[in-house]
């Protein structure tokens, strides 16, 4: 059960939208939050209520973004020195983010890829989700 809390939203990101990127990464970062920490004998319901929190968290902050915040986030991956937070509100939204991103990694495939953490605060409400994105060969970084 616990593994296809957490296959769903790796195969399903390849043909996603923002949005449905950050609910797959949100609930897998949920389903092993809640399967790690759980005390009792139950931790693949623990996981499966943690891939339920983790991904509706992360759908909001995608959903939210907007192109301008899309860049800037982009932006923190390519030139913020690991574990330095970079934070920004949007005019138009009010929304705010801050990005703190940690030290680039060279994935399997032989990818750079780095994870941040994105605390953003959208219509009053503070969420915290961890997002990985990879060098494009391109150049350009892609979350998923």
């Amino acid at each position: 059960m616990i593994a296809v809390a957490i296959a769903a939203p790796l195969a399903l990101a390849g043909c996603a939208n923002n949005a449905q990127q950050g609910a797959g990464v949100g609930a897998l970062a949920g389903a092993l939050a809640g399967s790690l920490t759980s005390k009792s004998k139950n931790k693949e319901q623990n996981a499966l209520i943690g891939a339920a929190i983790g991904g509706a968290l992360g759908y909001m902050i995608g959903n939210e973004m907007d192109k301008a915040d899309k860049q800037r986030l982009r932006d923190v991956y390519e030139t913020s020195p690991s574990n330095k937070t970079s934070s920004w509100v949007n005019p138009d939204s009010g929304n705010q983010y801050r990005v703190t991103p940690k030290p680039a990694v060279t994935s399997r495939s032989g990818q750079v890829c780095r994870d941040a953490e994105i605390e953003a605060v959208i219509d009053g409400r503070r969420e915290t989700v961890v997002q990985r994105a990879c060098r494009l060969p391109d150049g350009r970084w892609e979350a998923g």
